[in-house]
């Protein structure tokens, strides 16, 4: 049997109707023969984490943010011994990523750099992460700040009595490059310490393996949960404003809501109910400043946050009101997380010898402390700093539709971020000489071409992979946040058997084991019609997915790793979860009875 491979980037048919897509993305996130050598012997894999669905032009911003950073801070910055950065293309509008190793000839000197770079963040993390939260806030204040508008006909008098000395056409070319250079700066800060805080994790990671031969990877990452960070806030305000709807004698107003505008309206007329909308208003921002994508938050900017759309973290709050009538605590069971963390801990440093007690305690205690980082970024830089960015984006296509240059504010989301730059330039031209841009003459058809290509590229289903499969996946972050691993690929490149699959395979990202119906989910506006009692199916999911851990037994994902979102806050609620299943959406559907194991990574689709 002729062996199986994945296909090559270069062999890689453009849909009908997408030809000439390449043009919609900047030339060097192209696979291109002039670097084909390179590219044609790495292993690519589709990033359904965080890039699960076609980019729109604008949107590759995001994608730049991290390769850069991530990168730099990798290879340049702290010297992560086996590691470069993670290379990236684009595909048919996919993400397509493959990590670089480092040459095994510089591993060594590297690692020495490493140890002494690295050093001084963990002997002042707290001290760091407190800097680094003032510098974000900083600039996402600087973001907020910004304003886009159309131009005035005639600048306002304060121009001339402030001697202010510059127009407001080129305060909106200034502020462009500002909000996207502005995005860039966050995300060098990003990355200054994420990496070195997994590194921290997987110093733990790889102890536990040497001295706990057999050890899950959930064993450990439970000795490190538990803890309080400001990523539960959001979910933790929707459990408050439930309570206090009860407090104030409005839980049936609330629970009869079938709209969250029609709501707030209708308790604004009676006092008790006028407190309660007030302060899930100064609630939302900044906590429900949450995006809704169904891969990496922020990563897109078609989606909605809570704020933009209330209904979703309504249908949550009427959730949580039930479960109280119902007699249940509705808190999180933080306390019980914990204990179980020290059991298992306790129970594993007893394995050791007394001389290793120092290292193990030193290893777990570095890990628990930079946890709360690698959680609470999240909240700063994918949520808030993403929801800001995205909202002075459609700030501007508005100002852009105003002034003519666009006909809708859609059509400024089909543009590289150079040329929005160039639109801007054009429009503020023709403003400042009172003549006519070219505008919807020049974009216009360029607009209407992108958007029928991208449209056939949406009915394009990507490959899981590109290029030589490897004989072992070992590189840590590859396989604890993606979840690609050796049996992953092997799985890919199975050939396909008669009948319908009855068992798939992930990773066991959090012990149990449940039976259930399957509700899939595709996005978190569809949280509504999940029923207690029922077993998650969906892609992956996101903190704006917390409110749905309080009503399904089990989760099972497409994607994901031991540390990746949904792992992690299973474990924190408790309950069963397989991650980095492949291909569950599209071979579970809704209904059909599951038996999820947690612990072993195995889900069976059960006979009627």
């Amino acid at each position: 049997m002729a062996e199986v491979k994945f296909p090559s980037p270069f062999s890689i048919e453009t849909p009908a109707g997408a030809e000439g897509w390449e043009r919609m993305y900047n030339w060097y996130h192209l696979f291109a023969e002039d670097r084909r050598d390179q590219d044609e012997d790495r292993f690519w894999f589709a990033d359904r984490l965080h890039h699960p669905e076609v980019i729109h032009p604008y949107d590759e911003i995001q994608c730049e943010c991290w390769w850069q950073a991530l990168g730099a801070f990798n290879t340049r910055v702290f010297a992560m011994p086996p590691a470069f950065g993670v290379d990236q293309r684009i595909v048919n509008g996919r993400l397509y990523i493959t990590p670089v190793a480092a040459p095994p000839e510089q591993i060594e000197q590297r690692a020495t750099e490493f140890a002494a770079r690295a050093s001084h963040y963990y002997e002042n993390w707290d001290s760091i992460y407190g800097e680094w939260k003032e510098k974000v806030s900083a600039k996402l204040a600087e973001l907020r700040a910004l304003s886009f508008a159309a131009l005035p006909d005639l600048e306002p008098i304060e121009t001339i009595h402030t001697h202010l000395g510059h127009s407001a056409g080129y305060r909106m070319i200034r502020d462009f490059d500002r909000l996207v250079q502005t995005m860039y700066e966050t995300y060098q800060y990003h990355f200054e310490m994420l990496n070195i805080g997994y590194a921290a994790y997987l110093n733990f990671f790889q102890l536990c393996k040497t001295a706990f031969p057999g050890i899950g990877d959930q064993s450990i990452a439970r000795m490190v949960g538990g803890l309080r960070v400001d990523l539960y806030r959001p979910d933790d305000e929707l459990r408050r404003l439930a309570k206090e709807a009860e407090r104030l004698g409005i839980g049936d107003a609330v629970l009869a809501g079938d709209s969250a505008g029609q709501l707030f309206d209708d308790l604004s007329a009676e006092p008790s109910g006028r407190a309660w909308v007030e302060d899930w208003r100064t609630t939302a921002d900044p906590w429900f400043l949450i995006n809704t994508d169904p891969g990496h938050p922020g990563g897109y900017h078609t989606y909605d946050t809570w704020a933009d759309d209330p209904d979703i973290p309504l249908v949550s709050v009427q959730e949580y009101l039930r479960r109280l009538r119902g007699g249940e605590n509705i808190d999180r069971d933080t306390a019980g997380v914990l204990r179980e963390r020290d059991r298992i801990t306790a129970g594993y440093r007893e394995l050791l010898s007394p001389d290793d007690h120092k290292g193990f305690d030193q290893a777990v205690d570095l890990a628990r402390l930079v946890f709360t980082y690698i959680e609470e970024h999240v909240l700063y830089i994918e949520h808030w700093m993403w929801a800001a960015f995205w909202a002075k984006s459609k700030e501007l296509s508005r100002a852009l539709v105003a002034m003519g240059a666009l006909d809708d504010p859609e059509d400024m989301f089909f543009l590289r971020r150079g040329e929005v730059a160039e639109l801007i330039y054009d429009t503020v031209v023709g403003w400042s000489v009172g003549s006519r841009s070219r505008g919807t003459g020049y974009w216009g058809p360029i607009i209407g071409e992108r958007k029928g290509i991208f449209a056939a590229l949406l009915e394009w289903e990507p490959p899981p992979a590109l290029g030589p499969p490897p004989a072992e996946i070992n590189e840590p972050l590859t396989v604890m946040l993606w979840g690609i691993t050796t049996s992953t690929v092997k799985e890919w490149l199975a050939e396909d058997v008669e009948g319908e699959p009855t068992t798939l395979r992930g990773l066991g990202a959090s012990p149990g084991v449940v039976e259930g119906p399957a509700r899939v989910l595709r996005h978190v506006s569809e949280l509504g019609a999940v029923q207690p009692g029922e077993v998650l199916v969906c892609p992956a999911t996101s903190p704006a997915w917390a409110p749905i851990f309080t009503r399904v037994v089990a989760t099972v994902s497409d994607v994901g790793g031991i540390m990746s979102h949904t792992a992690i806050v299973c474990r924190e609620y408790g309950m069963p979860a397989v991650v980095g299943t492949g291909n569950a959406v599209a071979t579970i559907t809704t209904g059909q009875r599951l038996r999820v194991d947690g612990s072993t990574g195995v889900v069976v689709i059960l006979p009627d």
